[in-house]
């Protein structure tokens, strides 16, 4: 039987994790659709990785009349499609797929858990969180956590049984590709050069590395508040920051001028030449307040750039404490600057520290065995799929569509 598969996301630009798991799955006969908010990501992901996609509107923020006339182009699409899987991604586009699919019986319904936004969330809006995330998990066949230290999470806040939720391999999303794209071997030191000359970096001064959103979540307030006592004790020291700023989650102005006006601060915005920007680092730091499994800690590992991350559920996972970067208590910006000097003062332990991430990296996180994993999961999941939970789970629904509403995604 040709499986028909389909990836349900609120966003088209997080499509872009999956594109190994969609070609791998393809590979082994699997028939593969993906469903996302429309834009134009969501349409060149399809020309691609040549499957069919389909748009359903699923803003970030909470929008219940949007958010049911989304669950209803997700069941007509399904009902079309007629998957025999649905694996769903972040928390709305989980809730409102594994909504759809219970309602339209599809016969394995997975729920993907790549990070809590509730962590770090108070009020109405952590319980509505928590609704979100309970209702998913329970809607869900399986539930396929990125982290083992995530799972525990999830498990000690009630959101999913333990028997129902997993993690696939040593965890990440889709491991990291450290054979050929994340290899320091094969990115030349002109490479690194061009980007120094790029933003006016001196070609002998140490630059600390910022990659991600460019949200409060992320850490940006200890981040500037660490680099305001580092840059007057290190005159040649640079940071250069990768990712976006948005609206949801913004940063404080102060915090917004000093990155914007520092003149040793460099932002490069959206890069599509990460192993580049990687080579040009001499560490990584993440202050970050919440994770599922970050990406960029495996991506810096895997070329040998040490990191300074936040000991947290994900971060835990990425990064091995004293052996391939340092952790650091989360909103202690002390604690970060102090992590951040041992590295800029000893360079050869920024080099033991990147030389022991790589071999982890490689060792450990091999994209193909993530991808057989998720394909073996699937394959178990269709052999022996849940049929006495269907009954339970249906009803639920009757509480589920009484209180369907959008919410925030990671």
């Amino acid at each position: 039987m040709n499986h028909r598969l389909l990836h349900v996301t609120t966003v088209p630009t997080t499509l872009s994790f999956l594109a190994g798991h969609v070609a791998h799955a393809k590979s082994k006969g699997f028939e593969v659709h993906a469903l996302s908010s429309p834009g134009e990501p969501l349409v060149e992901f399809g020309r691609y990785m040549q499957i069919e996609v389909h748009a359903a509107l699923m803003p970030r923020r909470i929008t219940p009349f949007v958010d049911l006339a989304a669950l209803r182009r997700i069941m007509l699409v399904i009902r079309r499609v007629r998957p025999t899987i649905v694996d769903a991604h972040t928390p709305k586009g989980g809730l409102l797929a594994m909504m759809a699919a219970t309602l339209c019986r599809v016969p394995v319904r997975i729920y993907h858990q790549h990070g809590l936004p509730l962590m770090t969330a108070t009020g109405l809006k952590r319980r509505t969180l928590r609704w979100t995330e309970r209702t998913a998990c329970r809607l869900a066949h399986q539930v396929i956590c990125v982290s083992k230290s995530l799972r525990e999470v999830l498990i000690d806040e009630g959101l999913c049984p333990p028997e129902t939720i997993k993690v696939l391999g040593h965890g990440s999303i889709d491991g990291v590709e450290a054979d050929q794209t994340f290899n320091p071997a094969r990115i030349s030191r002109a490479s690194a050069q061009l980007v120094r000359a790029r933003y006016k970096i001196p070609q002998g001064a140490l630059v600390i590395g910022f990659v991600g959103r460019i949200v409060r979540d992320k850490g940006l307030i200890e981040l500037t508040r660490s680099w305001r006592a580092l840059r007057e004790e290190c005159p040649s020291l640079h940071l250069l920051v990768a990712g976006p700023f948005e609206s949801q989650d913004p940063i404080p102005a102060d915090v917004e001028a000093t990155l914007r006006t520092d003149p040793r601060i460099h932002l490069a915005g959206m890069v599509h030449d990460m192993p580049s920007i990687y080579r040009t680092l001499d560490l990584l730091v993440l202050p970050t307040y919440r994770e599922g499994f970050p990406a960029s800690l495996l991506e810096a590992a895997a070329m040998e750039v040490p990191v300074v991350a936040t000991r947290i559920p994900g971060c835990v996972d990425a990064v091995r404490d004293g052996e391939t970067g340092l952790l650091v208590r989360v909103r202690d910006a002390e604690a970060l600057t102090a992590a951040i000097r041992i590295y800029l003062n000893d360079p050869k332990l920024r080099r033991q520290h990147g030389a022991n991430g790589r071999h982890r990296a490689l060792r450990d996180f091999h994209p193909e065995m993530m991808r057989e994993a998720l394909c073996q999961e699937y394959l178990r999941l269709l052999g022996g799929r849940d049929v006495v939970g269907a009954g339970r789970r249906n009803s639920y629904l009757v509480d589920v569509q009484r209180n369907v509403a959008g919410r925030d995604d990671d």
